[in-house]
């Protein structure tokens, strides 16, 4: 399974691709880091979404996981994030799952990721796009009826 992590942060997603083959999880070249909304106006979501659509298509993604975001309080994400996750979600055929914090700890938790992050060739900013991929990937693949 292939599946593309996203953090979203301000204007800004980042991105990592990841698959998982026979318990082994492997990091494709992916041409895009990041994506970035410069224009929020409906042209400009538009053009995020049919970019963002492109890629996932372009490397036959399954999924694109979604880090949740905490809607009110001190780290709450912005207005223009939730757009973004809008964007994506309404893309159409795109199986698009929001994975939690807790979630997230606790697939961890259970599944360690064992090759430290600086190992991995990823840059530093797409860490938190690569452990919701991984700890997704990690929950569905040794417990899919949970």
């Amino acid at each position: 399974m292939k599946v593309f992590g996203v953090d979203l942060k301000s204007n800004e997603a980042t991105l990592c691709l990841l698959s998982l083959t026979d318990g082994v999880f492997h990091i494709p070249d992916c041409r895009s880091r990041r994506l970035t909304l410069a224009d929020t106006s409906a042209k400009g979501l538009k053009n995020f979404q049919s970019t963002f659509a492109k890629l996932v298509a372009d490397y036959k993604a399954d999924a694109v996981i979604i880090r949740q975001r905490q809607s009110k309080g001190k780290f709450a994400g912005s207005a223009i994030g939730f757009k973004l996750e809008a964007a994506i979600e309404l893309i159409a055929d795109l199986n698009v799952v929001v994975f939690g914090p807790t979630e997230i700890k606790e697939s961890l938790r259970r599944n360690p990721i064992s090759v430290p992050f600086s190992e991995t060739g990823l840059k530093q900013f797409q860490e938190p796009a690569f452990t919701t991929a991984y700890a997704w990937l990690m929950k569905n693949h040794y417990a899919p009826d949970e």
